[in-house]
């Protein structure tokens, strides 16, 4: 029986991801169903996304209802051919058990490791298989390795990922690396050493993805390719009333409408969003870390070091996504990209489209991954 019945389960994102709530269907019993299919949205404590399907098939069953709130891997539908009969369907929901968090062979090992390097204690995760190219994500200002909650599984189904909390971010060492780019590539270098990883692609958001630019200047032999998202290093402008506002903002109340900025949709900023924002804010030495960091990089509203500009000379694919509603980095930078990169502005998305639009990112992702 259950070899002709496919359930579509609640997804894990991110590392932390314990349960879901579900909210609105997007498809409905009956409809034949493709792979990468958005079916149904899903609210975590950190942001809302939908859950996607990763098999194709006839969608016989809604078994998740509006509302609920479900652990990881609880059944949400079925899968099944028109042939199999509504009591085997039954059985299957009823005989169906939930696994236990961390159980599966894809959850061993710890969520997290840590590098010392520089007297700093750098946080990372790794997922995926053990050989290959590794794809190394790199996170903006303010930022830690969650900000790609929806995007390391599904790179990782392919490719060993690594997602490090940059220094003075998440919870990495509060102390800096120097506050150029330069000084941060230089630091992103040295951790790929400490950790043995001789060569990667790198994906890079904001000011992540100044850095991963810089890293492909200066040391072009380790980085086998470029994907960058509403990066830093193209342009002039840079939304000084954004960086201001969050590092000074110290309650819910003042951050909330610093934090929509970041959003094509305002309403993503949960209150479990804001919270893990200031406790971030509130480790010793955070504020002056940013202070420094803005003064070096973005003083008086203007980009210091522009990296992007110079990828001419890189000679490596180029993979360059804009959210077309970025509020922090105009979108219109993305016209620096050099000749020969593949640029993508994706409609609907803000300066996070990596989570806002993360199922167009991740397809981008994978196929320049494959490229």
């Amino acid at each position: 029986m259950s070899a002709t019945i496919t359930p579509i389960v609640m997804p894990k994102w991110g590392l932390e991801m314990r349960e879901g709530i579900v909210h609105d269907w997007l498809v409905a019993e009956g409809d034949r169903i493709e792979v990468g299919q958005p079916l149904v949205d899903v609210e975590t404590d950190k942001i809302s996304n939908s859950v996607e399907a990763t098999d194709a098939g006839l969608l016989r069953r809604i078994v998740a209802q509006t509302g609920e709130t479900l652990p990881v891997k609880a059944l949400l539908g079925v899968l099944a051919d028109s042939a199999v009969s509504d009591a085997d369907i039954d059985a299957y929901v009823a005989a169906f058990e939930v696994p236990e968090v961390g159980a599966g062979e894809e959850d061993s090992g710890p969520a997290y490791d840590y590098a010392e390097l520089d007297g700093i204690r750098v946080r990372y995760a790794r997922r995926g298989p053990d050989d290959g190219n590794a794809v190394v994500f790199i996170h903006g200002f303010g930022g830690d390795l969650n900000n790609w909650l929806f995007n390391l599984d599904p790179v990782a189904e392919k490719h060993p990922v690594i997602a490090l909390d940059l220094p003075a971010h998440g919870q990495t060492t509060v102390q800096l690396a120097g506050a150029t780019l330069k000084d941060m590539a230089a630091f992103v270098g040295r951790f790929l050493d400490a950790i043995g990883i001789a060569s990667a692609h790198l994906v890079g958001h904001s000011m992540g993805g100044g850095i991963a630019a810089q890293l492909a200047l200066d040391a072009p032999d380790r980085v086998r390719s470029l994907a960058l998202i509403d990066s830093a290093g193209f342009g002039d402008e840079i939304n000084l009333d954004y960086i201001n506002g969050f590092i000074h903002a110290e309650s819910r109340r003042e951050l909330k409408p610093v934090a929509a900025l970041l959003f094509a949709d305002a309403d993503l900023v949960s209150r479990q969003l804001l919270d893990d924002l200031l406790k971030y804010k509130r480790l010793d030495g955070v504020t002056e870390a940013l202070e420094t960091l803005s003064t070096q990089l973005f003083a008086g509203g203007r980009q210091a070091e522009q990296p992007g500009k110079a990828l001419g000379s890189f000679g490596k694919p180029v993979l360059l996504v804009w959210g077309q509603a970025d509020q922090v980095i105009p979108s219109h930078h993305a016209a620096a990209a050099p000749a020969g990169a593949q640029v993508t502005v994706l409609e609907g998305a803000g300066h996070m489209p990596q989570m806002e639009k993360a199922s167009e990112v991740n397809t981008l992702l994978r196929k320049h991954l494959d490229t």
